[in-house]
């Protein structure tokens, strides 16, 4: 027969789940925890004291309150003291922001791929490495970095990060975690965390999930769009990876098999084919090798204002959208659908289209609660989601990762 949790095992799983409660949520009274947690008063008191004395929580007095009598206090987490670095390898920029426990910002660098090499990983990683030692020379003293973790727009292998392809910038089989790696071992010396890598739709869907139009929904699927279209999927709460990571490659789905668009891949008739930027662009009479947010939103804003192309070639590209959509909604069965990045824009001037789709191609059992949604994080997106990833350990496991880190350094 196996043996129950030690002790010790439940009292970690306590410090996590306290610790979690307080990054997603915020200041949160000890009367809160103790029912959030199901556990009784005397427990939380110990449990918020262990991290208080790690530097991970303190203890404030709430700003107001309306009760009588001596307020009770809250726990708020060490936003400034514990932090992780997130990178966002985008499409047309290079992202990089410090982020305190609690999902706070810190600081952030950014700029356009570096001009001349803008495939050359090691120029990448170099400029990266730049804003690292940058941003951690400016912490607060005696502040930690607890993890790392880089979104990449392309196919991830997990666990170990390996980037099998980025169709717009030509990696293929690259260790870009170990390169990333090496590079921080002589920019900023002392620091020895995990490098984590993961591809950015999957680290989007973590963000709506956990900080923003997803929250409290434990089944959905978040649809990115940017040249092409990724998704990421929740189930039950859980990231869906597959079995080595490659789930949620949507963007070629097949939706046009018989005459349609030929897609990067070599197939024709993909979802992104159909779907993606330079299909809208195209059909609108744009020129598709000008991709990015601000020629999509510049379709959406003509068919407003009355251009009959701009109309037709939203309400195609909705068609297509509505399609992949009802197919994902048919095999995942999500409460919620979430487009974000470009397609946010897409969804919104296509929005009757769309639904027209799902309502005839999904089912109807699955339909029945669905909820469309755009995204709410906006550009920092990947980001957050590559920050709270960078968390998972900590989260998990406080006061080891925390011992596991110092030690490091």
């Amino acid at each position: 027969m196996k043996a129950g949790p030690s002790q010790e095992e439940v009292r970690q799983q306590n410090l996590g789940a306290l610790l979690r409660h307080v990054h997603y949520d915020g200041p949160t009274s000890r009367a809160e925890l103790a029912t959030r947690l199901g556990l009784n008063r005397s427990t939380i008191l110990g449990l918020v004291g262990d991290l208080t004395a790690a530097g991970l929580v303190r203890e404030e007095l709430p700003q107001e309150t309306r009760r009588a009598g001596r307020p009770s206090l809250v726990v708020k987490p060490e936003s400034t003291q514990v932090h992780v670095l997130a990178v966002d390898l985008g499409v047309e920029r290079l992202a990089a922001a410090l982020i305190g426990l609690g999902g706070v910002f810190l600081d952030r660098r950014e700029c356009p791929w570096p001009s001349g090499h803008p495939q050359d990983p090691a120029q990448v990683v170099a400029v990266l490495a730049g804003f690292a030692r940058e941003m951690l020379d400016g912490a607060p003293a005696g502040s930690s970095c607890i993890g790392i973790a880089v979104a990449v727009r392309g196919i991830v292998r997990h666990p170990d990060g390996l980037v099998g392809l980025t169709p717009n910038m030509g990696w293929r089989d690259l260790d870009f975690a170990g390169a990333f790696t090496e590079r921080l071992r002589l920019g900023v010396p002392g620091l020895d965390v995990p490098v984590l890598v993961a591809n950015d739709a999957n680290l989007a869907a973590l963000a709506e999930h956990r900080r923003g139009v997803g929250r409290g929904t434990r089944n959905l699927v978040y649809l990115n769009g940017e040249i092409g279209i990724g998704a990421g999927v929740i189930i039950e709460g859980e990231l869906l990876r597959g079995a080595r990571g490659y789930a949620g490659e949507v963007g070629h789905m097949t939706v046009n098999p018989y005459r349609g668009r030929p897609c990067g891949c070599g197939a024709h008739g993909c979802l992104e084919a159909e779907a993606g930027e330079r299909a809208l662009l195209e059909a609108a009479g744009r020129d598709a090798t000008v991709t990015g947010a601000e020629a999509v939103r510049s379709v959406v804003t003509a068919a407003d204002r009355g251009d009959i192309t701009a109309r037709e070639a939203l309400h195609r590209v909705g068609d297509w959208l509505g399609i992949g959509i009802a197919n994902l909604v048919n095999v995942f069965d999500p409460d919620l659908v979430i487009l974000g990045g470009t397609l946010r824009d897409v969804f919104l001037g296509s929005a009757a289209q769309v639904r027209s789709r799902i309502n005839t191609n999904a089912l109807a059992a699955v339909r029945e609660h669905l909820r469309l949604r755009v995204g709410e994080l906006g550009a920092d997106t990947v980001l957050i989601g590559a920050a709270e990833l960078a968390f998972t350990e900590v989260l998990t496991n406080p006061l080891e990762t925390l011992t596991r880190s110092a030690s490091a350094t």
